[in-house]
């Protein structure tokens, strides 16, 4: 009881820690909402060029999180720790490569290469504060207990940093008119003439200009954010080698490390239930406001639907931590993600209005904090478990964090492709104020019916999830008494070299 008094985290200091996970949030909610938007219509990037910057940009991102695991395995401790020296170094340049993303440069050629070069460069510097951040769950506390209340706190903060990124990058953004372009058909029955063009090109060229400007502003908000969430940080959580390492022989190589985590079963049950459920929940973010705009025809409501979302789940995430520390991770799994189903098969089968759409948002967002919370919650269970079948092999726990965000993220670039090459083939037409028939199906797909056939197979998928409530307890218990043996042969050690000196 001593022992876990010690480890007992404060307050501050969990909410330090959780601070740290709104920068990598913020952005990425910006950029997944509104990237591609503005490169097709302020950057004014070809639309293939855009699809090219978009994918490879999320293809690179995946990639980096196991390449920095890799170096992360091989740094040595610091006085500021391992994971700390990463997300110090990291967090200007990250800056402004970010602001430089939502610049349009006064080129004529290579613009394409200006936003691939500094899409990829943003997410690879923003790999190097997110998968040590994610990692530093284990060195914080020892204590399970800790580790899952400050993952709580993190979600929470988490989940807040989406509905800041929407807000702030919505709201000043959504303050400038950018008018939507008619379909042919209309342009055939009007009636123009030169002076109504000039007219509309003056008014394109300014609604454009203080877009840009708009964009620039909301990037500078989100930039100053990102370094003041940095500072908490590292001001405020200290990290704690001990927390996570038993007195054993030297780590092994990281490709050794790399074969002994991915055949670790329970590791992969785990990522392969989420695999499928971040993806539902990916397509859904991915074309909810696409949905909201042309199939509900809520074009100026998207926005407030979004942070009515966001909102709804920051405020369920305590409630999702009493659950599962009430009734376990398991139990929580099947009740918070299986909740999402019958809201996103009504707001498909109602009709259009506004009200209950909110309602549905609203509902929707309960389903939305398990699906942030749960993974991070039992992810560091998979790691003790692993810990007891290998006790001589410690420091991977930026392996199973890397691998787990790099599968999370290639999910997400399935995603966008399946959602690009869906619309396409439907007819979309970009900057429309309608959309055909078939587009509009094809949204409803991609917000219910696909959604809703990947959460039933995940939730198969987690029948075969081995670490349950009783399982978890015993861990923790197996793991204690290996650590107070450990302390007390180093004990025994120092006492017998002490005798004889």
């Amino acid at each position: 009881r001593l022992q876990e008094s010690r480890e007992r985290l404060s307050v501050c200091s969990k909410l330090c820690y959780a601070v740290g996970g709104a920068p990598y949030q913020i952005t990425g909610c910006a950029l997944g909402f509104f990237l591609q938007i503005y490169l097709l219509d302020v950057a004014q990037v070809d639309a293939f060029y855009a699809s090219i910057i978009l994918f490879a940009g999320r293809v690179w991102d995946a990639i980096t999180d196991p390449m920095v695991g890799f170096f992360i395995s091989k740094t040595s401790w610091t006085r500021f720790g391992r994971l700390m020296p990463w997300i110090i170094f990291s967090t200007p340049f990250a800056i402004i490569s970010y602001f430089l993303i939502w610049f349009v440069p006064d080129i004529s050629t290579g613009q394409v290469m200006w936003y691939l070069v500094f899409y990829c460069a943003f997410q690879t510097l923003v790999t190097c504060f997110h998968v040590p951040y994610s990692a530093l769950t284990m060195f914080i506390s020892r204590e399970q207990s800790e580790r899952d209340s400050a993952t709580a706190y993190r979600m929470t903060v988490e989940v807040l940093g989406t509905v800041l990124g929407t807000a702030i990058q919505g709201q000043i953004v959504g303050k400038v008119d950018t008018p939507c372009i008619e379909s042919p058909f209309y342009f055939s029955l009007v009636n123009s003439s030169v002076a109504m063009e000039e007219l509309n090109m003056t008014h394109d060229t300014e609604s454009l200009t203080d877009t840009r400007n708009a964009y620039m502003i909301a990037a500078g908000v989100i930039g100053g954010l990102y370094v003041l969430c940095a500072l908490i940080l590292l001001l405020g959580v200290r990290e704690k080698r001990e927390s996570s390492e038993l007195q054993s022989d030297e780590p092994v190589s990281f490709f050794q490390g790399l074969k002994l985590v991915m055949n670790h079963g329970p590791y992969i049950k785990l990522i392969a239930g989420f695999l499928f459920t971040s993806l539902a929940f990916m397509l859904l973010e991915g074309n909810f406001a696409l949905f909201c705009t042309y199939t509900l025809g809520f074009r100026n409501e998207f926005q407030n639907i979004l942070l009515a979302i966001m909102l709804s789940a920051t405020l369920t995430i305590p409630f999702w931590q009493w659950f599962l520390t009430r009734f376990g991770k398991k139990k929580a799994v099947y009740v918070g993600i299986l909740s999402a189903i019958p809201f996103l098969i009504l707001v498909v089968v109602v009709d259009s209005n506004l009200i209950f759409t909110y309602v549905v948002a609203v509902a929707a967002g309960i389903s939305v904090a398990a699906a942030f919370l749960l993974p991070w919650s039992m992810l560091p269970d998979v790691i003790d478990d692993f810990k007891l079948q290998h006790p001589s092999s410690p420091g991977h726990e930026a392996i199973f964090f890397s691998f787990y965000v790099f599968f999370t993220k290639f999910t997400a670039g399935v995603s966008l492709g399946i959602s690009t090459l869906s619309l396409d083939f439907a007819g979309y037409q970009t900057r429309g104020c309608s959309q055909p028939g078939q587009v509009n199906l094809t949204l409803k797909m991609l917000v219910s019916a696909v959604p809703v056939g990947l959460i039933l197979l995940s939730l198969l998928l987690f029948k075969l999830y081995p670490i349950d409530e009783e399982k978890r307890k015993k861990n923790k218990k197996a793991l204690q008494d290996l650590r107070e043996e450990s302390n007390s042969s180093s004990e025994s050690d120092n006492t017998e070299l002490a005798s004889i000196v």
